[in-house]
């Protein structure tokens, strides 16, 4: 394809360079390169068409990268990308060694926060306002955060602590699914103009100036301005933390757009800017389905997803969600609970049937492990569906309200271990280490699908906190029975018997160990709980082994192979222990089989590591 414009903006400099009658066919370009990018890369495609204008006008109306740019998440940062330098790369977008899906401070100046979890912007933005005014320098910060983003405590904590700093902070509210959308047509246009220009605030001032000498008075002309102003916009709520409301506008509408941030970069203060966008915008089966097209892997651009396609591998995703629905007919006590990751957590099919007993808690992890252990108290049995990643920000409600009390609570932990072209942001590389720690709670491993949702059953019948934390994708294709049938708990079990060496081989780390086994002729065992670990199993294979070999998909600090070391210390047996599993520094973006082989954790790795080890073929 053609694009004029496009091929002339290498920075935000040569854009703002442009006549402003160029920015709609500018912004026409960028979307069609996004659309044809993405389908030959994959990645985040609905939320990047929906912010095309907006990112157009924010370069266009300030001094990037002198002016700071927060993005939340940073799913609609390709066209932000584009514009700063990027274009060129976008063909290696989330690959190794390639542009990065969100925003990485040290893949551009214009990235300024890195980002990848939600809800983070506000915060940071505020931190950047501040640090500007105290070192005297004149620059303006803009957090740019969608309504889903929104609905999580940070970033009202933020907006609470920013209304009462005197600092220069313009949040953008990227309203694209909020039910408070009114009608966005010429009077609101001419509102946000009229709210956000220098005539209305300097008559504001005037006025409060005049009014402050009169008792009450200005009291009841800000009352009087709050009421009028929420009859005709929503922002009465963010007017009371103290901004400075305009909107809501059409995220679409450059001519709206571009006055309305020009006047608003003019003015001191916190200032909050409501825009309305359409998730898709200007690609048809996007905007009709933009779940579907929110992450997307190739496809055609002309013809769309194919979907129904029969065939392949279930998901782990798919098992844990097949299992949910099943345990809840069996047991009409279930509730099932998510922070906004229904579809990603594999729950349609629960939320549909079983709507009274699903439970979308929104952006709100902390929230979610919380209010599961209030069900639990009242013998409900909770299963909290919840990425590795995102768990972490519900660490201290892990700890004190779920395992402190005991409660019986089931963690379905989907995403651990590496998580392929999302990168460092969303790797599950750290929940073996952070649960392992924590008194009371169970945790499982599973090694294939099968065992996922044995492991399942096993959770769910235990009268205590309990993790199931298993890896996304496909497994080694075990047969799965439609049975609830468990497991013993902290039993593991020898898949492989050998000799000099033994494999101990947790979650999907047993498929590899089996392969370099038959090279090596080691043992192999299937640990499966990481705790309670299987204690006398370790000891035995300690006594009957030269080496033993951990193998895990999560830091070495503190993970699997640290509660080995542990057991073995505490039998004060010195059989030579070798721990193989993530290392100690972010693993990036780039496909999950290569990074795994890289870190030497596919099985010609784990036969390297062996060999290395012992000097000698383990089987000479």
């Amino acid at each position: 394809m053609s694009y004029p414009l496009l091929d002339r903006i290498l920075s935000p400099a040569d854009l703002r360079r442009l006549e402003r009658e160029s920015l709609p066919q500018l912004a026409d370009e960028l979307r069609a390169f996004l659309l044809e990018s993405v389908s030959k890369t994959g990645g985040h495609l609905s939320s990047n068409l929906g912010t095309v204008e907006l990112t157009v006008a924010l370069h266009y109306v300030f001094d990037t990268p002198a002016d700071r740019l927060v993005w939340d998440v940073g799913h609609q940062t390709y066209p932000h990308k584009v514009l700063t330098g990027r274009r060129n790369g976008m063909d290696r977008l989330r690959m190794k060694d390639g542009v990065s899906g969100f925003p990485r401070r040290n893949e551009s100046d214009y990235d300024t926060f890195g980002v990848g979890h939600s809800s983070t912007s506000i915060s940071a933005a505020l931190g950047m306002a501040v640090a500007a005014r105290n070192k005297g320098e004149d620059r303006r910060v803009v957090a740019i955060i969608g309504d889903g983003a929104m609905s999580a405590g940070q970033a009202f904590e933020a907006l609470n602590n920013a209304g009462v700093i005197d600092a220069n902070l313009l949040v953008v509210l990227n309203d694209n699914d909020m039910s408070i959308s009114p009608p966005v047509g010429a009077l609101n246009k001419y509102l946000a103009r009229l709210l956000s220009g220098g005539t209305f605030n300097a008559a504001r001032r005037a006025g409060e100036k005049m009014l402050a000498a009169i008792p009450n008075a200005l009291e009841f002309a800000n009352r009087v301005e709050e009421h009028v102003k929420g009859m005709i916009s929503p922002g009465t709520l963010f007017e009371e933390f103290g901004f400075n409301y305009i909107g809501p506008i059409d995220g679409h509408d450059l001519d709206a757009l571009v006055p309305t941030l020009q006047n608003l970069r003019k003015l001191n203060g916190p200032q909050f800017l409501h825009v309305i966008t359409k998730k898709g915008q200007g690609y048809k089966l996007a905007e009709v389905d933009p779940i579907l097209y929110h992450g997307v892997s190739k496809f055609d651009a002309v013809n769309g997803i194919e979907q129904g396609k029969a065939g392949g591998k279930p998901t782990y995703t798919q098992i844990f969600g097949d299992w949910l629905c099943d345990q809840a007919k069996a047991d009409s006590r279930l509730i099932g609970i998510t922070p906004a990751m229904r579809e990603g957590s594999g729950m349609v099919r629960y939320a549909n049937e079983f709507p009274q007993r699903f439970f979308d808690v929104g952006i709100a992890e902390q929230h979610a492990v919380t209010f599961a252990g209030g069900l639990a108290c009242e013998g409900m049995k909770p299963v909290v569906a919840i990425y590795s990643t995102f768990l972490q920000r519900a660490y201290d409600q892990l700890i004190h309200d779920i395992a402190l009390q005991n409660l019986p609570v089931v963690f379905a932990i989907d995403r651990g271990g590496l998580v392929g072209a999302d990168g460092a942001t969303h790797n599950g590389a750290f929940d073996l280490s952070y649960l392992t720690c924590i008194p009371n709670l169970v945790v499982m491993t599973p090694s294939d699908e099968s065992e996922c949702r044995r492991m399942l059953s096993t959770a769910y019948m235990l009268d205590c906190p309990t993790a199931v934390r298993y890896p996304r994708g496909t497994g080694p294709g075990a047969a799965v029975t439609p049975d609830l049938a468990t497991l013993p708990v902290g039993k593991a079990e020898i898949r492989r018997q050998g000799k000099r060496v033994a494999l101990l081989a947790f979650g999907s780390m047993l498929t590899p160990a089996l392969k370099a086994a038959e090279a090596l002729d080691a043992t192999v065992a299937n640990m499966r709980f990481v705790k309670p670990l299987d204690a006398e199993l370790v000891r035995q294979l300690a006594s009957e082994h030269e080496l033993l070999v951990t193998l895990e998909e999560n830091a070495l600090i503190g993970g699997a192979g640290a509660e080995v070391a542990r057991v073995l210390d505490d039998a004060g047996l010195g059989t030579p222990l070798q721990r193989l599993g993530l290392p100690d520094h972010f693993v990036d973006h780039g496909d999950t089989n290569l990074l795994l082989a890289e870190l030497g954790l596919d099985a010609a790795g784990i036969e390297r590591s062996v060999i290395a080890r012992l000097g000698v073929a383990a089987n000479s």
